[in-house]
């Protein structure tokens, strides 16, 4: 069956459905059939919600108001009851000056900064769609992703604001905040009262988190306001365990749900507070931990492969101090068991290695403490489940690589999809992942089943990549691929074939790139060939650039 397009209107949309509070009913609407959902599990207690819920309100709960929430660089700390204050602001805003009705998508872009995530807060308050992409994205990107998901409204940190208004999207109406214009988000009047949460259902429809396939296009992953509260009682409750006094810290933007997650939903789901870094590199983290006293990490392997040659100086004098750590938390690729080794030895902390999927919110499988086994991913979080079977859909003997198979309580939901299909079978969440499952239960990453790049712990599709090149008037073939490296786990590698006659400038093709597409999806090498090693039948042979022998 053929996926309508979203971008195309639906004549029955409008009607608000039973139980629903939207009356912007556009996600719902662009659900995947109830056929091609996964199997959805509930297993323990504090998974049973009510059926009427706002994770906003949740989350911003009754922590006294005198607590920390956020903490800036600068030293400037947001308490619950600033915070509860601004998001009421901001949701007032949005409902009163900028007309926003339950149901519709609010893009939000911007560094991460307290403020971004109070818009997000509001946002979910009000009963609207956040929509939170990456800072980096360029026009291309963001115009794309607006039209899969019909966005007509935009919250952007008045320094992001350029590459979003160069997108050009039709009617988007764009907000600033942080800057000096009257009509700056956080200059309109807002009265100074509380704003009532919308009664949202449970399954009513969240957030817009934005991945990319193997073929390049952008797929938005809808997720339930149940789904945000259900990642912070499976994987933050039962293997990280934090507690009120925590403070969170990482590099994941919350543009990514592994950062929306660590840095926002777990600390506030317990009362903790969060330190939100601007700039959040291996050499800003570790004077941050010490500075702010950060107990929990959220970073990739690379960055604490980075931090571990950044610890000691020359003398053998510990240059940084991180006893203040009590978890480190890393996902986004795959950890290798020397890293663990090398941060435990130096740290005496062990890494809470997990694998997570845009998809499916976050981490689903992983270890902590006493059950870390350094060079496994871990066993299911409690009230997941997961399985290694083989294309048939089969389970496959203990010991044997196969595809990685999930199901829990949120699921993948790709927003008017056709590869819906692909990722969900029969009832299973397939990752993508090729996986071994020992004898003991606990699972061992083998390698990526499909094209993806992972460099950094940024998935990167490489014919996104090659899309980009293409663009290039001088480019006639590309074809793009991830090599190892042992730094970033993989580097992005472009092979292009240019007209007769143009000249083999890298510099002039990077500077063209760098246009078209986010910094960490730019190729780290870019090698000029005649032809692209082909099959007789003229397949691709992608092999044949991944080792290098690339007919140079």
């Amino acid at each position: 069956m053929e996926t309508k397009d979203p971008g195309e209107k639906d004549p029955a949309e409008g009607v608000r459905p039973t139980g629903s509070a939207h009356a912007d009913t556009f996600t719902r609407d662009h659900l995947p059939p109830p056929g091609q959902w996964p199997e959805l599990t509930f297993d323990l207690p504090e998974l049973r919600y009510p059926a009427r819920l706002n994770c906003a309100a949740e989350l911003l709960g009754t922590v006294a108001p005198g607590r920390p929430a956020f903490h800036t660089p600068s030293g400037a700390t947001w308490t619950y009851g600033a915070l509860r204050a601004r998001v009421d602001r901001i949701a007032h805003t949005l409902v009163t000056d900028l007309g926003v009705v339950p149901g519709n998508r609010v893009l939000l872009r911007g560094p991460t900064t307290p403020w971004l995530a109070a818009c997000w807060l509001a946002v979910l308050k009000a009963g609207a769609v956040a929509v939170t992409v990456l800072a980096q994205a360029r026009p291309h990107e963001l115009a794309t992703m607006c039209r899969i998901a019909r966005v007509d409204r935009a919250l952007c940190d008045v320094r992001s604001v350029d590459d979003l208004a160069k997108a050009e999207v039709p009617g988007l109406r764009i907000t600033t905040y942080g800057g000096d214009a009257p009509d700056d988000l956080l200059r309109l009047p807002a009265p100074d009262e509380p704003f009532e949460a919308v009664d949202t259902a449970a399954d009513d429809v969240a957030l817009i988190a934005f991945t990319s396939g193997t073929t390049g296009r952008p797929k938005g992953c809808l997720h339930f306001h149940r789904d945000v509260l259900a990642i912070a009682d499976t994987f933050s409750k039962h293997v990280l365990k934090p507690h009120h006094e925590d403070v969170f810290a990482g590099s994941p933007p919350l543009g990514f749900t592994f950062g929306l997650g660590g840095l926002v939903v777990f600390p506030l789901r317990v009362g903790a507070s969060s330190l939100l870094l601007e700039q959040a590199g291996p050499r800003q983290l570790l004077p941050a931990i010490a500075e702010h006293r950060v107990s929990v990490l959220f970073t990739a392997p690379t960055a604490y492969r980075a931090m571990l040659a950044e610890l000691d100086g020359t003398s053998g004098q510990a240059r940084h101090d991180v006893s203040s750590l009590r978890r480190c938390v890393s996902a986004g690729e795959n950890l290798p068991g020397a890293t663990w080794e090398a941060w435990h030895e130096r740290t005496g902390l062990g890494i809470i290695n997990g694998i997570g999927a845009t998809e499916l919110l976050h981490i689903f499988i992983s270890a902590a403490d006493e059950h870390i086994r350094p060079g496994t991913t871990g066993v299911p979080v409690p009230g997941w489940h997961a399985r290694v079977q083989d294309e048939n859909g089969s389970p496959v003997p203990d010991g044997e690589p196969g595809l990685l198979a999930v199901r829990g309580p949120v699921g993948c939901r790709y927003l008017a999809d056709p590869r819906q299909r692909e990722y969900v079978r029969g009832g299973w969440n397939i990752t993508g992942d090729t996986y071994v499952r020992e004898t003991d239960g606990y699972f061992r990453y083998v390698a990526r089943a499909d094209d993806m790049i992972i460099s950094s712990g940024y998935n990167i599709a490489g014919p996104e990549v090659e899309d980009a090149l293409l663009r290039h008037p001088d480019v006639v073939e590309a074809a793009v691929v991830g090599r190892p490296d042992e730094t970033r786990g993989q580097v992005v590698v472009a092979y292009a074939v240019l007209r007769a006659g143009a000249p083999r400038d890298e510099t002039a093709l990077r500077t063209f790139l760098k246009a078209e597409l986010a910094p960490y999806k730019c190729p780290r090498e870019i090698v000029f060939l005649d032809a692209l090693p082909r099959t007789a039948t003229g397949k691709l042979q992608r092999f044949r650039l991944r080792t290098g022998d690339d007919q140079r």
